[in-house]
């Protein structure tokens, strides 16, 4: 595994972990966000790119709540 994604899961690890914590409400949707990635085909592999489109996406759901709700941890 090269670095940018390690890095990029890192960030994935460390907003699921906000979520978990500052927004448990949100985490029924993560199984939504989760539709980005790849599903049990053991030919298809997770590329950088779907991780980015992942993190994104967590990105913009948490950013979008954040702005509707004024609890910020």
């Amino acid at each position: 595994m090269d670095a940018t994604t390690q890095k990029l899961l890192a960030k994935i690890s460390e907003l699921l972990s906000v979520v978990e914590k500052h927004y448990p409400e949100l985490q029924k949707y993560l199984d939504e966000t989760r539709t980005i990635l790849p599903k049990g085909d053991k030919d298809l592999e997770i590329d950088k790119n779907d991780l980015e489109d992942y993190l994104n996406s967590l990105t913009s759901m948490v950013d979008e709540y954040k702005k509707g709700h004024k609890k910020t941890p």
